[in-house]
């Protein structure tokens, strides 16, 4: 009888429009982030754009569950939309809070590196963004959650020499503090962008 009613019924495939939205509303603020870390100048108005990008995330969040709530059918697993649509604001939560430190913390210079790692990080968030836009499809989806993890595992590495590098050449106990601190956060986005890919996986084998 399920199979039956989904064949009769519609699918809720607005659901679709609002997860490539959200996706690459991740992806633009993590290039936001490349760029506060690459062009360290007008820094409160670089964390605030970070900031409006949290915002509407949230926002895409709200609706997607909202959305999810007020579905009969719904274009995969309710389980798996939920678990989705809170994967990818994890990954835009961090962001926001890497770039929040740099305020909080009266940052006045990017360590080396930290830039490189966040551009990691940006190529995780278009194969998330590019992932997504294949959803409904499903082509080649898997082609880019192999990429993700891959991403991931470069992150992981070079958090592990950034943070090697700085307790060799930091003398400074507050500043090992410090951007030990923000290092992991960029890295741990990077780990949720993985915890994305698992989800998109999960669906896609479900469906296959």
């Amino acid at each position: 009888m399920p199979g039956l009613l989904r064949k009769i019924l519609p699918r809720e495939d607005s659901f679709f429009a609002l997860f490539t939205e959200l996706a690459e509303n991740v992806h633009a603020a993590s290039g936001a982030l490349v760029d506060l870390l690459t062009n360290f100048t007008d820094v409160p108005a670089k964390v605030e754009r970070i900031k409006a990008y949290e915002h509407k995330a949230d926002d895409l969040t709200h609706a997607l569950i909202t959305r999810l709530n007020q579905s009969f059918i719904t274009p995969f697993d309710r389980e798996d939309i939920h678990d989705l649509s809170t994967a990818i604001d994890d990954v835009l939560d961090l962001i926001d809070a890497a770039a929040s430190r740099m305020l909080m913390y009266h940052v006045d210079r990017v360590r080396p590196g930290v830039a490189e790692l966040a551009s990691t990080l940006l190529a995780a968030t278009e194969q998330v963004a590019a992932a997504v836009r294949m959803l409904e499809k499903r082509d080649h989806i898997l082609n880019y959650c192999i990429e993700i993890n891959r991403l991931e595992n470069e992150s992981d590495r070079l958090c592990r020499t950034l943070i090697a590098q700085l307790f060799d050449e930091e003398k400074d106990p507050v500043q090992i503090i410090k951007w030990k601190e923000i290092i992991e956060v960029i890295e741990t986005a990077a780990d949720k962008c993985e915890d994305v890919a698992n989800v998109i996986e999960s669906v896609t084998l479900k469906s296959s």
